[in-house]
């Protein structure tokens, strides 16, 4: 038995060296790789739509196959409506939901939850905020009821507030420290005129249950709401169990009702106002780079780098006077130009600076959706001593973009990352909810689940050579490291420019000017 064994073992053996050899010499076994295949089809099934009388609009797409079921609740509301002296306000709360209710204690509902086999999850983002279940669809009725009640009633217990905040505000004694995490709180408010989602030290400090309880009874209210059931579940189903657990839930009153809409329009105004003085403040979209920044950071272990630019059209346009919207005419170039640039492993910034060069880990770039704007970021981390060239190796690719044509043998491919990757998405109830939030956040037809392949294949080399130069030139690049190790190659690198460094430790994240004295060093 032993010398069979070994003799199969040896075969084995022999097998991977005769067979393999072009593994064992690092050589690729085909020169050429396969082209890719056609591009995918989705076919969504039919959306079906109703609206409770308090207002809440329930959407259901049935999928058949697994006994399982997505119920996410999306409210229209996150860190756009917060005052930025209570930064952190809306993600709070919506962390807050699943930590207890009138009638169960954060563990009971832990426990509940886990006994069903299901799972929730509850948060917020810039636009808005939401809480999602996912369960068999013999456990749905249960499980929704606990969501419902997380989300309608949530008591936010003293000291759930009290944890939750010494956790957030031990985050920030890390997170204020890395290069990473301070380049994506300085892009906020440097290059977009935003204040920080998760909120700053002070202002969660600054904030208490009554602030999260006002927040929740004047956002969280079925006409700003939208109820998405996804998976094994038919329309009627879904509808009955919508009326059972939302239908008694209060809108808000008429004089409430009002005042939101008062603060949705005062929004809006400053959204516009931001991106006209954010712009201005940019440097001019002929040049590629505007503005460089340094936050000098001593001693740090790595430096963290990036180009960051604020778009002035964003995720959907609407009908004067109508709630009808539709995907901008930016959208899709914009989605098929990340993929080249830095979406994903094979794009030009991973493999020019991590692929070619060896300088990061990865490197890659991404949009924030605004309804009206865009917030537009690539990034990598790398050593300080390569800080300036990683720098220089952005502009380089965001050049390329803006004076170049795509080749389309470049363009086939990346197309496909975009659709296979949407079209992977969509086979999960998960992710086919959060494709659908998306779409209901900004009033675009479900139907446009169905010709996102079409629009995102049909985009041209020359559509996204416009998108480049109408929108990427003139960003900002800033750099999070220790400022001695690279400032000399970053003067050599951009000659006959001004660079402006602050301190990390003079750094103010609750101010647009970044500083919490005047002590800003400027170089030329």
């Amino acid at each position: 038995m032993v010398k069979q064994i070994k003799q199969k073992l040896l075969l084995f053996m022999i097998g991977i060296f005769c067979v393999c050899p072009t593994i064992i010499s690092g050589q690729a076994p085909s020169e050429t790789p396969p082209p890719p295949s056609e591009p995918p089809t989705v076919k969504i099934p039919l959306v079906n739509e109703m609206t409770l009388p308090n207002g809440l609009k329930v959407v259901v797409i049935q999928k058949k196959g697994l006994p399982l079921v997505t119920a996410s609740l999306l409210v229209k509301s996150g860190a756009d409506v917060e005052y930025p002296n209570q930064a952190g306000l809306a993600d709070m709360t919506g962390s807050l939901l699943i930590k207890g209710t009138g009638s169960q204690t954060a563990t009971q509902l832990a426990e509940q939850i886990e006994f069903l086999g299901a799972s929730i999850n509850s948060g917020a983002g810039w636009n808005s905020s939401s809480i999602s279940i996912n369960t068999m669809t013999q456990s749905l009725g249960k499980a929704l009821s606990i969501m419902a009640n997380s989300a309608i009633r949530p008591s936010f217990p003293e000291e759930e507030v009290k944890l939750l905040k010494k956790q957030t505000l031990d985050g920030f004694d890390v997170s204020l420290k890395q290069p990473g995490s301070l380049l994506s709180y300085v892009s906020s408010l440097y290059s977009f005129g935003e204040h920080l989602t998760g909120g700053t030290p002070q202002t969660v400090k600054r904030f208490t249950r009554k602030d999260i309880e006002s927040f929740h009874r004047q956002y969280y209210r079925p006409e700003n709401s939208v109820l998405i059931f996804t998976g094994d579940i038919n329309q009627d189903v879904a509808f009955r169990f919508a009326k059972l657990f939302f239908g008694g839930w209060e809108p808000a009153s008429e004089s409430d009702r009002a005042a939101i809409e008062v603060m949705k329009a005062v929004i809006k105004v400053k959204a516009a106002a931001n991106v006209a003085a954010m712009t201005m403040t940019s440097g001019s979209p002929n040049a590629i780079v505007g503005r460089l920044l340094v936050i000098d950071l001593p001693d740090s272990g790595q430096a963290a780098v990036g180009y960051s630019k604020l778009l002035s059209n964003g995720r959907a346009e609407c009908e004067a006077g109508s709630d009808e919207c539709f995907s901008s005419d930016i959208y899709y170039p914009a989605i098929v130009l990340n993929s080249v640039l830095g979406g994903g492993y094979s794009s030009r910034l991973n493999q020019e600076i991590r692929l070619k060069r060896g300088l990061s880990y990865g490197a890659g770039s991404g949009f924030g959706w605004r309804g009206s704007y865009a917030d537009f970021t690539a990034s990598a981390q790398t050593k300080n001593e390569s800080a300036a060239e990683v720098a220089e190796l952005m502009k380089m690719e965001i050049d390329n973009l803006i004076n170049s044509a795509v080749s389309e043998e470049e363009l086939v491919p990346r197309k496909a990352a975009v659709t296979g990757g949407f079209g992977l998405g969509l086979q999960t109830n998960g992710g086919l909810a959060s494709s659908l939030r998306d779409l209901y956040l900004y009033n675009v037809s479900a139907d446009e689940l169905n010709s996102y392949m079409s629009a995102a294949n049909s985009v041209s080399n020359q559509e996204i050579k416009k998108f480049a130069a109408d929108n990427l030139g003139g960003g900002d690049i800033i750099i999070v490291g220790d400022a001695k190790v690279f400032m000399s190659d970053l003067q050599k690198r951009f000659p006959n420019r001004t660079i402006e460094v602050i301190k990390a430790n003079a750094l103010d994240l609750n101010s647009r000017t970044l500083r919490k004295r005047p002590n800003v060093k400027i170089l030329q």
